[in-house]
């Protein structure tokens, strides 16, 4: 029980996750775990006598699965387990139409792991393990308003990493950076499908106030949802507290509407599912070498190469976005095979890069890599050569970005950037003229109107003039002026 447990800390959070793995097929059967995108996605089509629980179906195991699980596993840390054994968990509900769910209960695959936070705490992982996913459920008036749920079955079957963390979190905001960690992993370990692939959290929240008398939050999903949920929950039981209610250990639905959680039951405990061995699924080997296998073929996680960018001379903060961000990482590796500058290709992917694909509602993975990354290695080394201007490098950048045909040689060529002394002096004599006032303004001392006047000389020269030079010659031209 957590009210008997030493905690120190004002609010205690666990959390349990569950994360559906991007398999071709469902976890004991054959049946496709995503639609056709050239077909209807018709409700209750995509099962099987298995998936559906008719008697005499059997369930067999999907490798696939299991490999997933154990790269999770390794990258938070975790032990595998040699054997992988299956149970059932009893309980009815629409979205179980075996009235039992298939899952680890007595010796999950993966024990004891870790994931470090950006302040350094440890947030320790109890267990993952493998089950599958119940049915979908609409409610179509809100949980809450609902007269009737509809049931599509289509999902049931589909393979689930439950990830269960000790109760090591003390805030919403430790909460939602654990799931933007867990999300970076899944995205560098690939078992994952961002645009379709659920994940779902239950939170386990209790409060020094209550002797940690634990709720439990059922189905909240997204992750800006786990601090609100999180947030009003804890803000309930302070106010509860305060009322001389006396809490009792509950379950609870998140309702996101209206942003409030509501007592679904009071909480049952482990003994009431009545697990036992299913007797349909043999005890399954997972070898040293399977597991081995696996751990030398693990990619370099965002942590690793966080670090690896910093020991480079990037700064934190760029190390972070770029690294948490499994395809800009991606850039910034293919532009520093050509380009020896790391710190100002940092600099250009956090900020340029992300702008111009932001900016033509883009993604990363829009882009064809192929294509751009040869033009954007030749806009950032003239940019680097002062062939251009950061200003003019952008502008192309942006171009590129928008068009991947994009002549980018004709566009470095005729933006190149203007060095002629005599050139510039001229437009610089021209803007001191046209700039009186503000000329005044300079030699009384307000020294910030040299940017604006150097900005007027790059306007008149379209861009090209090198803004060192207009500052230098406007300089030189207000003294002797």
């Amino acid at each position: 029980m957590v009210s008997e447990l030493n905690f120190t800390t004002d609010i205690v959070i666990g959390l349990e996750i569950h994360v559906e793995l991007n398999t071709n097929t469902k976890l004991f059967c054959s049946c496709p775990t995503h639609h056709d995108p050239n077909k209807e996605d018709i409700p209750n089509s995509r099962t099987c006598p298995v998936c559906l629980g008719h008697p005499g179906s059997k369930p067999v195991l999907n490798k696939k699965v299991v490999e997933y699980a154990t790269k999770l596993g390794l990258a938070m840390n975790c032990e595998i387990d040699n054997e992988l054994i299956f149970s059932r968990k009893s309980y009815f509900y629409p979205d179980n139409c075996k009235n039992y769910q298939i899952t680890q209960y007595e010796q999950p695959l993966c024990n004891h792991g870790s994931v470090k936070l950006k302040s350094g705490k440890k947030i320790g992982i109890t267990r993952i393990h493998i089950e599958e996913d119940p049915a979908s459920l609409t409610h179509p008036a809100s949980m809450h308003n609902s007269e009737y749920v509809l049931v599509d079955y289509n999902r049931s079957g589909n393979p689930l990493c439950e990830i269960v963390t000790e109760p090591d979190m003390t805030s919403p905001e430790e909460a939602r950076e654990f799931m933007n960690k867990l999300a970076t992993m899944l995205e560098y370990l690939e078992i994952f499908d961002v645009n379709e692939g659920i994940i779902k959290a239950d939170a386990n929240v209790s409060i020094k106030e209550s002797g940690y008398i634990r709720s439990e939050v059922k189905n909240v999903t997204g992750f800006k949802d786990i601090e609100r949920a999180l947030t009003y929950e804890i803000n309930r039981q302070k106010q509860a507290i305060k009322d001389g209610e006396v809490l009792v250990q509950d379950t609870r639905g998140w309702d996101s509407e209206y942003g409030i959680t509501r007592r679904v039951r009071i909480k049952e405990t482990e003994d009431d599912y009545g697990y036992i061995i299913d007797p349909d699924l043999v005890v399954t080997d997972v070898t040293d070498e399977f597991i081995a296998e696996i751990k030398a073929n693990l990619p370099e996680m965002a942590d690793e190469k966080h670090n690896k960018l910093k020991e480079q001379g990037i700064a934190d903060d760029n190390a972070e976005i770029i690294s948490k961000d499994k395809d800009l990482a991606k850039i910034y590796e293919l532009l520093t095979e050509k380009i020896t500058d790391t710190t100002k290709v940092s600099k250009w992917v956090r900020r340029d890069l992300v702008k111009a694909v932001n900016y033509h509602k883009k993604t990363i993975k829009d882009l064809n890599l192929d294509v751009v990354i040869p033009k954007y290695i030749k806009v950032l080394q003239a940019e680097i050569d002062g062939i251009v201007i950061p200003q003019i490098a952008f502008r192309i950048t942006s171009s590129i970005t928008e068009n991947e045909n994009l002549d980018v040689d004709s566009e470095i060529e005729k933006n190149k950037t203007n060095n002629d002394d005599s050139a510039i002096e001229n437009i610089a004599k021209e803007v001191i003229k046209e700039q009186s006032k503000n000329i005044e303004k300079y030699k009384a001392g307000d020294e910030k109107i040299i940017n604006f006047l150097v900005g007027q000389v790059m306007r008149k020269s379209q861009g090209k003039a090198n803004p060192s030079k207009a500052k230098e010659l406007l300089l030189k031209n207000i003294k002797n002026n």
